[in-house]
């Protein structure tokens, strides 16, 4: 103990600059700020580390995380396991409800071999069927656009491996694939406006206008292709096609996954969808052009999960030690899930593991919130928010209608873009989240933690949460190579990864939700004319 608390006392000596140049800033702010509790946070996320080998963890042993597959429910096991080791109360795997079939890739090999062999990069499509063994065969083009194109390959594709779209342009990329946020980005993100109303809600009303009009031909345009495109499958499925080849939205190598088809048990499985490198889709379609037969084998093996058609959160606590404000709550989270050609890497066991290092900072370093702070890693994400929306409803209810649970919570925290430092966080419209944030984020000015902007974010799990009314924020982050590179894609893995980013990201949200724990007040909401509803 003697030994600790000199170790700690030459950390805080070496921090002192920082501190004293922190305390002179916030001395005109009216939200207090806690340096010395910061100061621990920042020495334990720093010096003593744990983020990296949960995030090997999560991807290497427990990785893909596909919703509802059995390696999402080992990871899951695995998590609760780390939390219980900690300290943290009740961690606990918490049901939300019905998901769908599960499902795993176990097996994929493709190769072209004529009329010059080469391995092909791909990977299945979610919830689509294997091959049930090896198929030879050889790759036919099909162009489907309309009535007459379906009779004319009527009885000639069984058992044949089919491509179906034409070759797009791949442009060479001049830029770098991996962006830091410049200091011109955080002050054009600071100097955005108050986002409009419209903007914040789907239920929002609009006057009709020319462009709505356009807008509405267009979407009646996409209609009537996505019709054709799902008779389309239904004509390869009713033709025993042996698998379809699809071009991949990447380059370079990097193949960007998705759901392929219906993960409901009531569905058929389909047609095996395998999307492939452009670039060597690209050279299997010109070789066909030229009347150059190719041929091919390839073997699948998917498997599918219907026994537990359900799906869960994780959730563990670090109890609040104030009488009157430990029922209240401070929540922070990130998405648990991932898709399955990379082992979800930056999308999100990034965002998952800095959560729950921030809790394991938090209880290391001793520090007594006085509400309860509470982790909540989602599934379903990327099917469309299904745990965090679940959870929000079940437990919070509706804007109109808040449970007395949700009229406690104070606020939730949500990290979902990548491995990227955080630089500050989206207000989502809440003008007088602003001064709060910015007081918070001067302590890790060092870092360049210092953006507040008004602006909305979306697609993630802070969502659910400020669609009902309670405060929910997504952190701003560096892009670093998600959009360019891992976002859902084969490259989603490990190597991404920034390790100092990590433990950056850590210390910020621990900070965050401590400070936020201990405040005078419960976080403060948006006025009901301008908030979302989900």
């Amino acid at each position: 103990m003697h030994l600790h608390m000199t170790a700690f006392g030459r950390r805080v000596v070496a921090l002192l600059p920082l501190l004293i140049a922190s305390r002179v800033a916030l001395a005109q702010s009216a939200e207090p700020v806690d340096l010395t509790a910061i100061a621990r946070i920042r020495a334990e996320a720093f010096e003593h580390s744990q983020v990296m080998t949960m995030m090997s963890w999560l991807t290497d042993v427990h990785g893909p995380r596909l919703t509802g597959s059995p390696i999402t429910r080992r990871a899951a096991d695995y998590t609760v396991q780390q939390m219980q080791s900690w300290g943290l109360s009740n961690p606990r795997i918490e049901p939300w409800g019905t998901f769908g079939r599960g499902w795993v890739n176990e097996k994929f090999y493709a190769q072209v071999t004529s009329p010059v062999p080469f391995a092909v990069i791909g990977y299945p499509q979610a919830w689509t069927p294997g091959t049930n063994g090896l198929v030879k065969s050889e790759i036919v083009y099909v162009r489907i656009d309309g009535d007459a194109d379906f009779e004319q390959y009527r009885g000639k594709l069984a058992g044949k491996v089919v491509m179906l779209a034409p070759m797009r342009e791949v442009a060479p990329r001049f830029e770098p694939l991996a962006a830091r946020r410049s200091e011109a980005d955080l002050a054009k993100l600071e100097a955005a406006p108050m986002p409009a109303p419209a903007a914040m809600g789907p239920r929002a009303s609009a006057v009709r206008t020319a462009a709505d009009s356009a807008a509405m031909r267009q979407q009646d345009a996409m209609r009537a292709t996505q019709g054709t495109a799902v008779r389309r499958m239904a004509f390869i499925a009713d033709e025993k096609v042996a698998a379809v080849i699809e071009p991949g939205r990447g380059d370079g190598g990097t193949v960007f996954t998705n759901n392929g088809q219906s993960r409901d048990p009531r569905s058929p499985y389909g047609t095996p969808l395998i999307v492939v490198a452009i670039e060597h889709y690209g050279r299997m379609l010109r070789t066909l052009e030229k009347g150059v037969p190719v041929e091919m084998e390839l073997d699948v093996r998917n498997r599918f999960y219907d026994d537990d058609l359900t799906s869960f959160n994780i959730i563990a606590e670090i109890p609040g030690t104030d009488p009157t404000l430990k029922d209240e709550v401070v929540m922070l989270g990130a998405h648990f899930d991932s898709w399955h050609a990379g082992t979800g890497a930056t999308d999100n066991a990034a965002g998952s593991a800095a959560m729950l290092e921030a809790m394991r900072v938090l209880k290391a370093s001793g520090l007594k919130p006085k509400r309860t702070i509470r982790i909540a890693l989602w599934t379903g994400e990327e099917q469309g928010l299904l745990g965090s929306r679940a959870y929000v409803r079940q437990q919070f209810g509706a804007r109109d209608s808040l449970t007395e649970a949700g009229k406690k919570v104070s606020v939730y925290f949500n990290l979902d873009n990548g491995t990227g430092a955080i630089r500050g966080v989206f207000q989502q419209g809440n003008a007088e989240a602003g001064p709060i944030f910015k007081a918070w984020m001067k302590p890790f000015d060092d870092k360049g933690v210092k953006a507040a902007t008004l602006s909305n974010t979306g697609g993630t799990d802070h969502l659910a949460f400020d669609g009902i009314g309670i405060p929910g924020f997504q952190f701003i982050q560096d892009e670093v190579e998600y959009g360019t590179r891992t976002h859902h894609s084969n490259m989603d893995t490990y190597e991404r990864v920034q390790e100092a980013d990590m433990k950056l990201n850590a210390a910020v949200i621990a900070s965050f939700v401590y400070h936020a724990a201990n405040r005078r007040a419960l976080f403060p909401r948006k006025p009901a004319a301008i908030a979302p509803r989900s």
